[in-house]
Order: C-alpha cells, then structure tokens, then sequence
C-alpha cells in the first residue's frame, strides 16, 4: 500500500515548496529512488525545472520533462499520466493526482500559505479516508 508523507515547513513562500522538492528528489536520487514531479501547472513545472539545474552550486540532478522521456529516473510531468514510475510521487499540485495509489510512496510539500494549507488538510482527508499510512514531518528551519 501507498504510503503517504506530508512536509510541512516553515514558510509561507510556495516557493519553499519547490526548494524542498528539489532537495528531497536529489536525496532520493542519490539513494537510487525514481521520482516523479507532479506539477501542476507549465509555469511551476518550468520553474521547477531551472531550480533543479542549479539549486546547489555543486549538485547536479538529471532530469527531464515526463513527456519528453518518459523513462527518466527524474520526470516532471503534468496531467493524469506518470507513465511507468512508481517509486516516489513528488505532488505538488494542490489536488491529489488520480495515479497516486500507483507508487510506494507520495510525498505532500505544505507551506504556510493559506490555499496550499487547505489543499493539504482536503489530501490528508482523502487519504486518510482510503486508509492510506499517513506520517507528517513538521520542519523547523530549511
């Protein structure tokens, strides 16, 4: 079964989202994980894709846009289709996607601003509706 994460940081920046994804993807790269970015829109997928070329000087975390290469170990992709991942689910789109139940585990970025905090609160409910295993992880500083 799914099991689901949520982080919840510090910030009200949505910004602070895809700094956090990018530093968890370069973690679960670095263990050998697949993952999938699930955007939520081509301006997000965009920024998020510039950050993961440079969001540390001396890292480098190959990726490529879903649609483009489909086989990627790293895919930012947008819409109802993460093609054959099905390791790690980045969801950053305020809503959870429908092939989420398809991966071994999902993880939700929640920052403090007001609309991404409900999106989370409404994804915590479905999930924990469908009995998926929850654990949220507070953060204290970036």
């Amino acid at each position: 079964m799914t099991k689901v994460d949520f982080y919840i940081l510090p910030s009200a920046s949505p910004s602070a989202r895809l700094d956090f994804a990018c530093k968890l993807t370069e973690k679960a790269w670095r263990l050998g994980h697949r993952v999938y970015l699930h955007c939520s829109d081509a301006a997000q997928r965009d920024e998020l894709d510039a950050r993961l070329w440079s969001f540390k000087g001396e890292s480098f975390i190959p990726h490529s846009i879903a649609e483009d290469d489909p086989q990627a170990s790293i895919a930012l992709g947008l819409g109802p289709d993460a093609g054959s991942h099905q390791d790690l689910l980045v969801n950053l789109d305020l809503s959870v996607p429908p092939f989420f139940k398809h991966f071994a585990r999902v993880a939700e970025v929640v920052v403090e601003d007001a609309a991404i905090r409900q999106a989370a609160r409404e994804s915590f409910r479905f999930y924990r509706e469908q009995g998926y295993p929850l654990q949220d992880h507070r953060l204290q500083r970036l």
